[in-house]
């Protein structure tokens, strides 16, 4: 899975990567050529006593070491950069797939797990791609490169290899054994002390107001206690790792020195050469050190790669067409036929058999229940999510048919929950059209009541605002990401229960001057209010997903128990007559 991710990404950097192959090859080729200078200079410059040769070999010998490091440093440094912009295009590349999701895709993965997806997931990654340039050619070359010089100096004495050999991959496999189930875990629990973390901070208000801060710290401790657990028992194997190599390591070179004391002894060998091949040995070794460090990175970058290849792998339900319909005959109508929506996974569908229609100049309003369908019927028309059955027309034409940008220009939808991003007010609003002037902008605040809000800030429309408007109140909240839709000036409007947080007499004035603007534009409306919607020229309910009636409010009032207890559970018979 790692290599089936990193290649497409890989492929623009290949000179990069030949770079950093050949630096590598050059230093390696000094660190190899090193011990065997070093003998010579022992074997005929320091037992023979001849002091220009030790000087002449110094001299070269330095000039391989620096040689050495400038390419190490080299290596380094392009494998860093190379390293990081491939983590730049996979965050990016992260990012443009979940910009596509529709509602499905997103409660499918969970925001906590595609943040950490895109960014510890990518940072995993991008820190085995920088590690595994740096050693990828050095490590093998070393190893193998070693055991040829070795052998040259003496065969008999790199019998030793062949004892360390089995020793340390049996150390590997025992590594990649236990870390790989353990890395899957620490990912996971990872997600989850991220989730929780985020749904405290966002619902800290809930919390407080229930006095539930003990439930949630237990919920955090648990999911904390697990994360530090499984992080603790990476680093016990991890602990254990390192000394036993480098115990190897040192037995290595103490069976080095005592067999080869025996060969130098003997006259097989002279103290160069034995210095040499202990030279070697210890870059054998150091090679496998290298290869540890690398073993103790793979299996949690694997299962990253596997989570991100796993969101980069996931179309999106809400797919752009092929040819979109680039122009529209009838753009205000909206239609909806026998439509039925359901989450994967789902035993019940969230809509079903569902059918409407709302024309230029009409006002059309969908009440029911809490869990009835409302808001997910609205999100179908912007195509936030596809029907699982049926079709939604806008203008004549299917909405998966529809260029996107078309799409968006001609809808303008006022979510439940009124997001607004970090920035001005002036910047919200240009969601709603990027080129609208200042004057565009003061206008669709004067239709949503927010004009003498915005204009009593001290910045005016400069005036900053926090991620998701926390510096705001709920009221201005709505009335901005009202005015969002408003500038713009579609040709369809869509208000999700976008009136709640306003007081009546602001909801009033609100109406009437939405009335005002959209007179020749299609409104839909889904309110909890019945007040709010009971001017509607059509009100259709909803139970469970389904139609069960459709009508003005009186006739509704008169005729249908569903919509008649929504009524009655806010007004007096009076009052809703």
């Amino acid at each position: 899975m790692l290599l089936r991710l990193l290649l497409p990404y890989a492929r623009p950097y290949g000179r990069d990567v030949a770079l950093v192959a050949a630096l590598q090859v050059a230093q390696t080729g000094a660190a190899l050529y090193l011990p065997y200078l070093s003998a010579d200079v022992i074997d005929n410059g320091v037992l023979t006593g001849d002091t220009g040769y030790i000087w002449r070999l110094g001299a070269l010998m330095t000039g391989v070491s620096l040689a050495q490091l400038l390419c190490a440093v080299g290596a380094a440094r392009v494998a860093a950069r190379m390293s990081t912009f491939l983590a730049r295009d996979l965050r990016a590349a992260m990012f443009d797939r979940v910009q596509s999701f529709s509602a499905r895709e997103l409660h499918r993965f969970g925001a906590a797990s595609l943040t950490v997806r895109t960014t510890n997931d990518i940072q995993q990654v991008q820190m085995l791609v920088q590690t595994t340039l740096t050693f990828m050619v050095t490590a093998p070359i070393m190893c193998v490169g070693g055991i040829v010089f070795a052998l040259a100096q003496d065969a008999p004495l790199s019998l030793l290899l062949v004892v360390v050999a089995p020793v340390l991959g049996g150390l590997a496999w025992a590594v990649l054994r236990r870390m790989t189930p353990l890395s899957v875990t620490l990912q996971d629990t990872t997600d989850s002390v991220n989730r929780i973390m985020r749904e405290q901070i966002i619902g800290l208000r809930v919390i407080r107001a229930f006095v539930r801060e003990e439930h949630e710290h237990t919920r955090f401790e648990v999911a904390n206690d697990l994360l530090t657990d499984t992080s603790a028992r990476v680093g016990r194997i991890m602990a254990l790792m390192f000394p036993l190599v480098t115990a190897v390591a040192s037995v290595s070179s103490v069976a080095v020195v005592w067999f080869g004391a025996g060969r130098v002894e003997s006259g097989a060998i002279g103290v160069g050469a034995l210095s040499a091949f202990l030279g070697y040995v210890l870059q054998i070794l150091g090679a496998a050190v290298m290869m540890t460090y690398l073993l103790r990175m793979l299996p949690r970058a694997e299962v990253c790669a596997r989570r991100i290849g796993e969101g980069l792998a996931t179309e999106s339900t809400v797919a752009p067409p092929a040819a979109g319909v680039a122009a529209l005959p009838h753009p205000a109508r909206v239609e909806l036929r026998d439509v039925e929506f359901r989450y994967p996974g789902a035993e019940a569908p969230v809509l079903a058999g569902v059918s409407l229609t709302a024309g230029p100049g009409e006002t059309v309003a969908v009440v029911g229940g809490t869990g009835s369908g409302k808001s997910t019927l609205l999100s179908l028309i912007p195509r936030l999510a596809d029907p699982s059955a049926g079709a939604v027309l806008v203008g004549g034409s299917d909405v998966r048919r529809l260029d996107r940008a078309l799409l968006s220009r001609t809808v303008g939808y006022v979510p439940q929950r009124p997001y607004l991003f970090s920035g001005t007010v002036a910047s919200n609003l240009h969601y709603g059209d990027p080129d609208a002037t200042e004057d565009d902008l003061w206008r669709a605040l004067d239709i949503a009541q927010a004009r003498a809000f915005v204009e009593a800030l001290p910045e005016g429309l400069a005036a900053p605002v926090t991620q998701g408007g926390t510096n705001l109140s709920g009221g201005q909240r709505q009335r901005i990401a009202i005015a969002r839709a408003l500038v713009g000036r579609p040709d369809v409007y869509l208000f999700d229960d976008s009136f709640s947080a306003l007081d009546y007499a602001t909801d009033a004035r609100l109406r009437a001057a939405l009335t005002r603007e959209t007179s020749g534009s299609t409104v839909v409306i889904v309110a909890q209010r019945v007040n709010t919607i009971r001017g509607a020229d059509r009100i259709v309910v909803l139970d469970e997903g389904r139609v069960v009636g459709t009508g003005t409010h009186r006739e509704l009032f008169a005729g249908n128990p569903t919509y008649r207890e929504i009524v009655l559970s806010q007004l007096t018979e009076t009052e809703a007559a």
